[in-house]
């Protein structure tokens, strides 16, 4: 039996003033139990740090570690306590485990790794052999520790868009550091107020480094910057502008579509993608399409050379030019008189100091969206959410690239 404990102390990584005092087999449970004794005269007081002789001991606690074989192994020990003249009598911190936690260092840890391989916590509870609530916690914890050390990062570009939560146009707001392509936080609603929270998020250290922020035109997303980040360049993000003009060309097209059937003309009907994408992302056969329609010389067809003139505003080198386009641009959407183009070009109007720094920050919400789709599939592994809580911490979990790590 001495040569198995000292075989299991060097398993553990034990201490000197620890040992173990016997190991327990049972077949029947398929379990192995790890009893550890305190053999030290003194221990380090859990707040200070300062060596203090010993008191007494705690009850007995147990401990999962990690499985030895097939079986599941718990360590199990009575914790001294230590006599502080400062803080009194204390628990002394076990070295295999967190305060307050059921499970070792190493067992959390393989956990945490484990979660993030698994599509959901219900997988990852059947292969710890552990509750669904239990594997909750553990991933909370992680989370929780990983922000708590993301206080000391910097972040230079933030990009804030929204996400759908639940129906009847229940959404989040995603926080997202556009740099380093990660969630950094999620509120719910996107008010101002909830907004501000989501900023609130970043210390004093970090907003001041805060260089620009990609935003939709929401004016809460506006104000909530404005007031918290004044120092930050907004930029209007290119990929909702796009978004802007996507929808007001298919406005454009489902008017026509309406007025030319009523006639007998069903040429416009089922081209609704062919108006949505790039001429270099057509194959041969919907570049073809495209130029039969172009060739009939629709409304649509003028609204879609108008929203494609525009991309060239992105390729431009600077604000001067960038200007001079969009007075341009501007007159031709007055000059063919579609409404829904004019609207778009009023909002852009209206916001467009904020357009043009763009070339000054040239940053998107691309990031966003990307994470927005990894997201959605973290929503649907999980099959919805109850509540936001939960729906937040998973965000954070698989895409807020946290340090989670146990100890470091």
């Amino acid at each position: 039996m001495q040569s198995l404990s000292s075989h299991y102390h060097q398993l553990l990584g034990l201490p000197s003033n620890w040992e173990v005092e016997n190991v327990n087999l049972s077949m029947s449970s398929r379990q192995v139990e790890i009893r550890l004794a305190f053999t030290g005269k003194q221990g380090e007081c859990p707040i200070c740090g300062q060596s203090c002789l010993i008191y007494d001991h705690a009850a007995e606690q147990r401990w999962r570690h990690l499985d030895t074989m097939q079986f599941e192994t718990i360590l199990v020990a009575r914790l001294p306590r230590c006599q502080c003249k400062e803080h009194g009598v204390k628990t002394v911190q076990a070295p295999w485990a967190a305060r307050h936690s059921r499970f070792t260092l190493l067992f959390e840890s393989f956990a945490v790794e484990l979660l993030l391989h698994c599509a959901n916590i219900k997988a990852a509870s059947r292969l710890l052999r552990l509750n669904w609530h239990t594997v909750n916690q553990i991933m909370r914890r992680a989370v929780q520790r990983g922000l708590v050390r993301r206080k000391t990062e910097t972040v230079e570009y933030l990009g804030i868009d929204e996400k759908s939560f639940k129906a009847g146009q229940h959404d989040v707001t995603t926080l997202t550091d556009l740099g380093e392509r990660r969630v950094l936080e999620v509120v719910e609603h996107r008010t101002t107020e909830a907004t501000k929270e989501l900023l609130a998020s970043l210390n004093d250290s970090q907003q001041a480094g805060v260089k620009a922020v990609s935003v939709d035109m929401w004016k809460p997303f506006i104000h909530a910057v404005q007031e918290l980040l004044p120092k930050a360049d907004l930029v209007h993000d290119r990929f909702h502008i796009s978004k802007y003009l996507n929808e007001a060309v298919d406005l454009v097209r489902r008017k026509e579509c309406r007025q030319l059937d009523k006639a007998g003309d069903k040429r416009l009907i089922g081209s609704t993608y062919v108006w949505l994408r790039n001429p270099e992302n057509m194959g041969e056969q919907q570049q073809a399409e495209l130029g039969k329609l172009m060739d009939a010389e629709f409304r649509t067809g003028k609204a879609w050379s108008l929203k494609n003139m525009f991309r060239a505003f992105w390729q431009l080198g600077c604000a001067d030019a960038g200007t001079f386009f969009f007075e341009y641009w501007s007159k031709r959407i007055d000059e063919v008189g579609l409404v829904p183009l004019t609207k778009v070009k009023e909002l852009l109007q209206r916001h467009f100091g904020n357009v043009l720094t763009w070339f000054k920050h040239p940053i998107t919400n691309a990031v966003s969206e990307g994470l927005n789709s990894k997201i959605q599939i973290v929503k649907a592994s999980a099959r919805g959410f109850h509540r936001f809580e939960s729906y937040r911490i998973r965000i954070l979990f698989y895409c807020g690239k946290l340090n989670m790590a146990i100890g470091s």
